[in-house]
């Protein structure tokens, strides 16, 4: 290497920019005019492609069927995902506030903004929505947020760190599709749509190579650098704001341990950035004030929500995920939270070779920083105790403190273990690239042989397999064809149970007939009580309780004077125009009760029972 490369190299150190590092002997970084350079190759729009059609294929169940098809592994939250597009894009066409809506949970309402409804893209899909239906809009938004998120990945890696374009295909592969995506790919869009994540990374890395002393650093330049970075973390706001934090945190204690040894350079670089940032972040609050007043202080906020132990097993690190080769051929013990939640899931191969390539390329700072946040987000994503085949360790760890943090303790904790996912593929890239430049010097090395092959054996388990779909049952009739309109005036409907988070399938209902009724319960995040604690759906009203334990129980409970009397309070607090009861488990004994409650027997009216108690109210 030349005197001039080791200049060049030593320069790059020193602006956070990565360069990689092969067996101590550092490789010739990507140079600057190659790095501002925003056009797309032939080979960008290949990889585009191939990163759309794995995504499709991952969501070919749910897109072979849009009409009647259900992500099975969602549990009821394709249901309100699919209500939060279809009610944004009801607002939107009848130039409502999108921000709350009465439309569930009435007459409280529901705060959309504390509700992560992504108006980010629930706003702009609006004309898919209205001419497609809320599940094409949910599954366009997966696939796209699956594809995107590679892509952007990829494009950060190739920019940034790696020259080998093989390498940064594998790892913008890992970011858009590693086992969390697409176990959130089941379900939370908000989770899934991170393509921005790395634009952000990649516009704060280009700040601080400028501050840096590498490349033009004009007055104009970082008024366009703040202008954009605000859009783009306003953006991010009404695309999910959970993911900003942690990856936030991610990244700077990334750049915390990258500078841990030139502390002359981070402090370079923090005065350079400091003022783009401010500005940066004074646009962002400008553009996102109105919506985030509203979800901290507007109608239905709430302060926190306590979600309970929500920590990953130990077992969930080195298990394959569900979804995939690995956990068909090799499945472990079932620690998730839930299907939707298989955060870690990394794989024991995957693992195994993360911590050999951080041994080989530890003088790399890049592979430092990496392995640093591998370690600490895998360690709080862990929660409060240890815990191994969903067996208590009694080991305390430190989120037991850090989830005393405002915003923290509305972090599930399991989610930090997503930080991982870029950290481990840039791991990875990095050691494709070394493997690939060996190659270049020396197509007879067994060595770069050796590192492809372990590649493959650390992520071919890891494959996803297309996510499973079944048939959900149609709409009751009385709310397809809108003979629902017949009986609700200003009140509400009230379903026999009404909607709740185990089961919201009257949310499909409403937005089928168009909005055209409120609905009494509901599946969302509201307040309680006095200290405004965050929980999922109402509070349990007494009539809500008999009827859930009506059709629990296959049995009639006990019905007297205060149990009527209670119902007849419930009926006037919701302002119920109607009852209602579908098609359901134990119908007859839901029935009976409610005729019971009432003192009245319902009518029939198409293919759903009926009382009306408008004339209570």
């Amino acid at each position: 290497m030349t005197q001039t490369q080791d200049v060049e190299t030593a320069e790059w150190a020193e602006s956070a920019v990565a360069a990689t590092t092969t067996g101590g002997v550092r490789t010739e970084p990507v140079r600057t005019r190659r790095l501002l350079r925003i056009r797309f190759s032939g080979a960008d729009l290949l990889v585009a492609v191939g990163y759309l059609a794995l995504a499709a294929t991952v969501l070919s169940g749910q897109w072979r069927n849009t009409d009647s098809g259900y992500l099975i592994k969602s549990g009821q939250d394709q249901t309100m995902w699919e209500w939060f597009f279809a009610v944004t894009a009801h607002a939107v066409a009848n130039l409502a506030n999108p921000l709350g809506t009465d439309l569930q949970n009435f007459p409280a309402g529901v705060n959309m903004m504390a509700n992560t409804a992504m108006f980010g893209v629930g706003v702009p899909l609006t004309p898919v929505t209205l001419l497609f239906g809320p599940t094409v809009t949910f599954v366009l938004v997966l696939t796209l947020g699956l594809a995107g998120t590679a892509f952007a990945w990829y494009r950060l890696f190739h920019r940034e760190l790696v020259d080998a374009r093989a390498a940064a295909v594998i790892g913008g592969l890992f970011c858009g599709f590693a086992p969390g995506m697409i176990s959130h790919a089941n379900a939370h869009p908000n989770f899934v749509v991170l393509l921005l994540l790395p634009v952000i990374a990649g516009r704060v890395i280009r700040m601080a190579r400028q501050a840096g002393g590498i490349g033009p650093d004009r007055p104009r330049r970082r008024v366009r650098d703040a202008v954009a970075l605000g859009l783009l973390v306003a953006l991010q706001i009404a695309l999910g704001e959970e993911p900003l934090l942690i990856f936030a945190l991610a990244f700077g204690l990334f750049a915390l341990v990258y500078y841990l040894h030139t502390p002359g350079a981070a402090l370079r670089v923090v005065r350079g950035v400091a003022p783009t940032l401010a500005l940066a972040a004074m646009i962002t609050l400008a553009l996102t004030e109105i919506p985030l007043w509203w979800q901290f202080f507007g109608p239905q906020s709430y302060r926190s929500i306590d979600h309970g132990p929500m920590g990953n097993d130990l077992q969930a690190m080195v298990q394959f995920p569900s979804e995939s080769l690995g956990g068909v051929f090799a499945p472990g013990q079932n620690v998730a939270i839930n299907p939707t939640e298989q955060n870690a899931y990394f794989g024991w191969p995957l693992l195994l070779f993360v911590v050999l390539t951080v041994v080989l390329l530890w003088r790399d700072r890049v592979v430092r920083a990496a392995a640093v946040v591998i370690a600490v987000f895998g360690v709080l994503s862990l929660g409060t105790v240890a815990t191994i085949g969903k067996q208590p360790t009694g080991i305390d760890l430190p989120w037991r403190w850090a989830e005393q943090v405002p915003l923290l303790n509305t972090v599930l904790e399991s989610r930090l273990s997503m930080a991982a996912i870029p950290a481990i593929a840039a791991v990875l890239a990095l050691a494709i690239e070394r493997a690939v430049t060996t190659w270049r010097q020396s197509e007879a090395d067994w060595q770069p042989l050796a590192w492809f092959a372990a590649v493959t054996c650390a992520l071919l388990p890891l494959t996803p397999t297309i996510l499973p779909v079944i048939d959900r049952a149609p709409t009751p009739d009385f709310f397809a064809d809108g003979t629902v309109r017949r009986y609700v005036g200003a009140g509400s409907v009230v379903m026999v149970p009404p909607p709740r988070p185990p089961d919201a399938r009257a949310l499909r209902w409403q937005a089928d007939a168009d909005f055209s009724f409120p609905l009494a319960g509901g599946y969302f995040v509201g307040p309680t009580g006095a200290t405004k604690k965050g929980i999922y759906g109402p509070e349990t009203r007494p009539t809500t309780a008999l009827l859930v334990q009506a059709q629990d129980t296959g049995v009639v409970p006990r019905i007297d004077a205060d149990t009527r009397a209670r119902a007849l309070t419930d009926l006037r607090f919701w302002q119920a125009d109607v009852l209602v009861l579908p098609p359901t488990a134990n119908g007859d004994v839901l029935r009976e009760t409610v005729t019971q409650l009432l003192g009245f027997a319902p009518t029939r009216v198409e293919d759903v029972w009926l009382w009306d108690v408008h004339t209570l109210r």
